[in-house]
């Protein structure tokens, strides 16, 4: 576990766009420059156009690990892309996200980008080193990733149920197979996630401040435990594991990790912000001696 600072690290960003016939890679680059704020130790872009996945990832910021040359190799109608903090498995390159995999019957590769935690992650890995698997770095995306080429049923709602009765925590996941692009977030909606529309394709993003910033139409939220599939037939969802009327959001996604034009549950964050200082100052008025009143730098100050 890398050293945190004095600064909350559970805030990566993801983002995914499902785009036939648009440049994916340059979408997904500044869906990712949107989502900064929500990582800055790396970034990474997966693209597919059917066959091998093509992946760039690197340490640093996003405009700092992605030029030119690198956005021209990265074709494809698909993208899945992450900025990340380390809240798992140490800031090392290897744990950059997207991380790739590959299906042990189908031969074809799944990657996946991960903001959350998982609680069991020591268990998982374990699990999962027994049933043959070697892996390559320590954050706990890998585990969802290869959780997913393990299971033993066929169809993807069956593999989903699989992987999230067994993963406990936090995940909100932009998921890519060579033909299909996934949305998936945890029962408890511990982490936002979101859809937009932009021109026939989809986008999914952490923050809707990403969708807005590429021109695209909200939808909606991502539902706690609910799955997103989008590929040529459009797009469909279902809840393997159900419904759930708990939920848990994060309140410092209101009070610091998202950017104040998000909206979160249909609420502005600057506003939410605005509206939670206000109450503070009911609850905690400032002492008739002071000569002014600031907010903490580096914070959620509206």
């Amino acid at each position: 576990m890398s050293d945190g600072g004095d600064h909350p690290r559970e805030a990566c960003g993801v983002f995914g766009v499902y785009g036939p016939g648009e440049d994916v890679a340059r979408l997904t680059f500044y869906g990712l420059y949107s989502l900064q704020h929500r990582g800055q130790e790396s970034a990474g872009i997966a693209t597919s156009d059917g066959g091998p996945v093509r992946l760039r990832t690197g340490m640093g910021l996003v405009s700092h690990v992605f030029d030119e040359p690198d956005l021209a190799r990265l074709q494809g109608h698909i993208a899945i892309g992450h900025t990340r903090y380390s809240t798992a498995g140490g800031s090392l390159a290897r744990n950059a996200q997207p991380i790739v995999v590959r299906d042990r019957e189908s031969g074809s590769e799944i990657a996946v980008a991960h903001n959350g935690n998982l609680v069991n992650a020591d268990v998982l890995r374990e699990d999962v080193a027994a049933m043959g698997v070697e892996l390559h770095g320590t954050a706990d995306t890998e585990l969802i990733a290869h959780l997913l080429t393990l299971a033993p049923a066929g169809t993807w709602e069956e593999r989903f149920h699989y992987v999230m009765r067994r993963v406990s925590g936090a995940y909100s996941l932009t998921i890519m197979t060579p033909d299909t692009l996934f949305a998936v977030r945890d029962p408890l909606g511990v982490r936002p996630l979101c859809l937009g529309r932009l021109g026939d394709g989809w986008v999914a993003a952490s923050e809707t401040c990403a969708l807005e910033h590429l021109g695209a139409t909200i939808e909606r939220e991502v539902a706690p435990g609910e799955v997103v599939q989008i590929d040529a037939n459009g797009m469909r969802s279902f809840f393997p594991l159900g419904q759930s009327d708990r939920t848990a959001g994060c309140t410092l996604e209101y009070v610091y990790f998202a950017r104040p034009d998000s909206r979160l549950s249909g609420e502005l964050i600057y506003l939410a912000r605005e509206r939670l200082g206000e109450e503070l100052a009911r609850e905690q008025p400032a002492p008739p001696s002071a000569d002014l009143v600031i907010g903490v730098p580096d914070s959620g100050i509206p």
